[in-house]
């Protein structure tokens, strides 16, 4: 599979279509299986406040995944991403209720590369609260 997105008809300031995606206890439970990351700052509320968390956090690594399916749907095949990261710089905080957390991811083409080559910088927020920095993903276009 090739990338559905032409260089060419790829402009400094496209912006990728934005997307929400909802995390709750039960999210990260199935995310701790799949991963093999157990840590009890992930699914357990008496301990993360121990070690002076507000409450249960998503994992980085499911946090990071998420803002990338924005990269990754509009671009039409996950192998075109070439690069990407991200800082981590504030947890997703994700309540005990039936409505979890809540994190927006909006993108944007920044720069355009050569080799047909684009770096799209992403906006991770959740709780009104940039989540991820730094996030860029390098993507390699028809």
């Amino acid at each position: 599979m090739t990338a559905k997105i032409s260089y060419v008809d790829v402009e400094v300031g496209t912006e990728l279509p934005a997307q929400n995606f909802t995390v709750t206890r039960a999210t990260l439970v199935r995310y701790a299986g799949a991963s093999g990351d157990f840590n009890p700052i992930h699914w357990n509320e008496k301990f993360a406040t121990e070690v002076g968390l507000p409450d249960v956090i998503a994992h980085g690594m499911f946090t990071m995944a998420e803002a990338a399916r924005v990269v990754t749907d509009w671009v039409g095949d996950p192998g075109a991403v070439v690069e990407y990261g991200v800082r981590f710089t504030k947890p997703v905080v994700v309540p005990n209720d039936d409505k979890g957390a809540l994190i927006e991811v909006s993108g944007k083409v920044a720069a355009k590369l050569d080799d047909n080559r684009v770096r799209v910088d992403l906006v991770a927020t959740s709780g009104g609260q940039k989540v991820l920095g730094m996030s860029r993903a390098v993507v390699q276009l028809a």
